[in-house]
């Protein structure tokens, strides 16, 4: 008789190790504390990472951050980190600014508008220690999507920031995102199909075989008609730029996209050109939630406008508050919101802070029912006129232990926090800059319903960009976004990160007892 024996453990082990694959913790810190008290949790040994190409704006440059955290527990000798370029399957891949919506789903307008990316086995940003950055500026024109990969040491906490200037054109401004891990599924409240809008969603694949990959656009009156196949094709290891307003015929100036691999998994990150407004690109939602933080609106935003869709088969009605610095308030003529069910409900704010720096809360009105999942984001304006600025904030998750903002500058980067329900304590490190320095941290507390806007610390001697990492130490929930300001010729140019969870460590739950099969010679 042979025995063999199957440890829960070891099994559990084999899958939640791995970030980018399979996600087994989630949802806010109070139900992650809950689930996991029996757990033990151990580093990620895997992390993967997609970059969507920057631009192809030939007036335009990228700087590219990567960053992982020194952590305790994470053996010091082994492990990779680097990014790879993307294959772009396109013979022509046109500029979001330049087509006027006009171009085919996946943004040919048949004459030549860019230049295939050039794939290649060359890595980009290879980290050398856990704890110091390394930074690279490059020529967006042309620049691939990159498709990076983690392992050992390196792969808990892995980060790398893409941030893009564009210095003229429609499209101009600071193009921010971090780069993310790919999944099945993304919600993005907020795009546009109108005419003064060009927004292309970028699918990469980072997998050898292909992606098959469903859109659907709604809008304020429910779901918008397709005009066009909505499913794609993304080959192996390739990236796909797709412009919304070429899925359909209907024009919706707010409206919320949905991503769904049907096989295989996918990056999926929108970039939004606004002809009067500049530019940046619009984060995905945090799952749908009956309760959602909108962390980091600027002090001296121009104007809010927030969008919010209900997937469910119920609609959701919402309580609208602002978290400022000391208290929550309700913005005046917004104390409610109804979203009906499939429908996509925007509402412009205005210059709802007021002067000081706050973040959107809404929560479920009450009722005999039970509360509905919502997806939300904000669309946020500073500026005026021709020298207005956009950037977007999504919904997004608590950080259950940490989270990390890559590409940090001396002057320009603002933390938000802020903290629903209870007071949380939290601990705030500036790593190592680019080029040298040492490592600060900060303790801070943030009061329950209020929001705490700080200048992050700076590395002790440090040179060149930094990163920020945000640890959760005690008391509630706690979400955070990151605001990098780099104004030029008046124009108050900025872009906002948000702060989830890193997920570099994971909960592998306790195993029982052993399973044991028996085979008999």
């Amino acid at each position: 008789m042979n025995r063999t024996t199957l440890s829960l453990i070891g099994a559990a082990t084999a899958l939640a190790a791995v970030t980018g694959v399979a996600a087994l913790t989630g949802g806010s810190s109070d139900d992650a504390d809950s689930a996991t008290k029996a757990a033990t949790r151990l580093p990620v040994q895997r992390s993967t990472l997609l970059c969507p190409t920057p631009s192809s704006s030939d007036v335009s440059s990228t700087t590219y951050t990567a960053y992982t955290p020194k952590r305790d527990g994470v053996d010091a000798k082994d492990g990779t980190a680097e990014l790879l370029p993307a294959q772009n399957p396109a013979d022509d891949v046109a500029d979001p600014g330049d087509d006027g919506g006009k171009g085919d789903k996946n943004g040919k307008d048949g004459k030549k508008g860019g230049q295939p990316s050039p794939g290649g086995d060359k890595p980009v940003l290879p980290l050398k220690e856990p704890g110091k950055p390394v930074t690279t500026d490059e020529d967006s024109e042309g620049a691939p999507a990159l498709i990076g990969t983690a392992d050992g040491r390196f792969a808990p906490g892995w980060t790398v920031q893409q941030t893009t200037t564009i210095d003229a054109g429609s499209g101009r401004g600071i193009l921010g995102t971090a780069c993310t891990a790919p999944d099945t599924d993304f919600w993005f409240p907020g795009v546009s199909t109108d005419r003064n809008r060009q927004d292309f969603v970028h699918l990469t694949n980072p997998d050898d075989a292909a992606a098959e990959v469903d859109l659907k656009l709604y809008g304020p009156s429910g779901r918008l008609k397709p005009s066009t196949d909505e499913s794609i094709t993304v080959p192996p290891r390739s990236t796909v730029p797709v412009l919304l307003s070429t899925l359909t015929d209907q024009r919706a100036a707010s409206a919320s996209l949905r991503v769904t691999a049907r096989t295989g998994r996918i990056g999926a990150a929108v970039q939004a050109v606004d002809q009067k407004a500049g530019s940046d690109w619009l984060p995905a939602s945090a799952v749908p939630s009956t309760s959602v933080a909108i962390p980091g609106l600027p002090k001296d935003a121009t104007s809010a406008r927030l969008v919010v869709f209900a997937p469910g088969a119920d609609d959701a009605d919402l309580k609208v508050r602002l978290a400022g610095p000391n208290n929550s308030i309700t913005p005046a003529g917004h104390e409610s919101l109804h979203v009906k069910s499939g429908m996509t409900t925007a509402i412009d704010l205005g210059d709802v802070t007021k002067g000081e720096p706050g973040s959107l809360l809404l929560t479920p009105e009450g009722g005999d029912g039970p509360a509905t999942p919502v997806v939300a984001g904000l669309q946020v304006t500073r500026g005026k006129g021709s020298d207005q600025e956009t950037a977007f904030i999504p919904a997004t998750g608590a950080i259950e232990r940490s989270a990390t903002a890559a590409d940090n500058r001396t002057k320009g980067s603002t933390l938000s926090l802020v903290a629903p329900g209870a007071t949380a304590k939290v601990r705030i490190t500036a790593s190592a800059g680019a080029g040298g320095g040492s490592p600060v941290s900060k303790t801070y507390e943030v009061k329950g319903g209020t929001t705490q806007a700080l200048e992050p610390p700076r590395p002790a001697s440090g040179k060149g960009p930094y990163a920020v990492t945000v640890e959760r130490l005690s008391g509630g929930p706690v979400h955070a976004s990151r605001m990098l300001a780099l104004p030029q010729d008046g124009v108050p140019m900025f872009t906002i990160q948000p702060l989830p969870d890193d997920r570099g460590m994971v909960a592998v739950p306790e195993a029982g007892q052993d399973l044991s099969l028996l085979n008999d010679d």
